[in-house]
């Protein structure tokens, strides 16, 4: 009964292009779609029913995971060319499941419309390049489509370290491994380490999650090679802070220099509902230049904003700049736009003066 049903449901995430399926007793099943949540009209799960469908799909060892600690994470493929992202968990004592849906082609850059230094910060021999936003903000997605631009055009060996492996990469121009954090490998640090000793080019770590993955992908970085990480912060000068912050007090004037020296971009992306349905990323870039590097080096990281908003030449933008852009292109509501701003006061203030400014010149016209 339940393997039928989680075929049914998983078809049907993948028919109407949800990005995420929400399993949990006392409601029907929960498709997110574009952003917004939306039941299904089916029957109301109940206890057996969630136990069923994660037995369905999970294996064994993470069915230990979930009595142990209460949540295991995993991938699965379902299908040919579809894979999903779960995450099984207990709530009041009831088993609840999430799975994201992970799009099956990977998109380029052009596409996912990521500003266009990025191509050539791919290209650098050697730093550390963060993608940053809260969760469920695309930065996967963002990181497999730099990923596949280096496997196609440079003759690199990749290791990815994930957890789970979600876009699965084959060999192009590079050779890519992908280490599984919990089956390949046990911990994000420890597979930095060990990459280091397999002669890489380029390594994916895909959760900068405690201070000794942040050490070990920055000492990476420093060693010659090209490290991509992902924090869920916000906003390049937040991303900075937090990895300062994570350092105990008498190593953070080391560890600004060491970033400083290291760091080669920091993208911050946020994703809006489009007007009309679907998605769309709006991002933040900041690119290392000298005036930014000293900012970093001398603790002055609030005044990192004012840097990246005159950096435009190099290929910078502040997100609430993005933000204002989609808003005047009209791909997406004010609402949707302020509630993902950083400074929503100012940017609410933009845009009301730019409405005067449109109703202000209509005026002029009719009259």
């Amino acid at each position: 009964m339940a393997t039928v049903l989680i075929e049914k449901l998983l078809q049907a995430v993948v028919k109407q292009g949800a990005s995420d399926l929400h399993l949990t007793v006392g409601q029907p099943p929960v498709l997110r779609i574009s952003g917004r949540l939306r039941k299904l009209e089916t029957k109301v799960l109940e206890p057996e029913d969630t136990v069923g469908l994660m037995k369905s799909i999970t294996p064994e060892r993470w069915q230990n995971e979930l009595q142990e600690v209460g949540s295991a994470d995993f991938g699965f493929s379902f299908g040919e060319d579809t894979r999903f992202r779960v995450s099984v968990f207990k709530q009041q004592g009831l088993v609840a499941m999430v799975l994201r849906q992970i799009p099956s082609e990977l998109r380029s850059m052009e596409e996912l419309g990521l500003p266009e230094v990025c191509t050539h910060l791919c290209g650098r021999p050697r730093g550390l390049f963060l993608v940053t936003g809260p969760t469920g903000s695309g930065k996967s997605t963002t990181l497999a489509s730099m990923i596949n631009y280096i496997n196609e055009n440079e003759d690199h060996h990749i290791i990815t370290v994930e957890d789970p492996i979600e876009f699965t990469h084959k060999h192009k121009r590079s050779t890519i491994n992908q280490r599984e954090v919990g089956i390949d490998v046990p911990n994000f640090a420890e597979a930095i380490r060990r990459a280091l000793r397999q002669d890489p080019d380029v390594i994916l770590v895909g959760e900068m999650r405690d201070l000794e993955t942040i050490e070990a992908a920055i000492s990476a970085a420093e060693t010659g090679h090209v490290v991509f990480g992902t924090l869920h912060t916000t906003g390049a000068q937040g991303t900075v802070n937090r990895i300062i912050d994570a350092f105990p007090t008498n190593q953070q004037e080391q560890i600004r220099t060491q970033l400083s020296t290291s760091i080669i971009g920091i993208l911050s992306q946020s994703l809006l509902p489009k007007i009309g349905g679907g998605r769309v990323a709006a991002f933040e870039m900041c690119v290392m230049t000298p005036a930014i590097q000293n900012l970093i080096r001398e603790n002055k990281t609030f005044r990192m904003n004012s840097s990246i908003q005159t950096g435009t030449k190099h290929g910078m933008q502040l997100l609430d700049d993005a933000l204002f852009k989609l808003w005047q292109e009209e791909t997406c509501e004010k609402t949707d736009v302020l509630s993902k701003a950083h400074d929503a006061a100012e940017l609410a203030q933009r845009i009301a003066n730019a409405e005067r400014g449109i109703f202000e010149d209509e005026e002029e016209i009719a009259d």
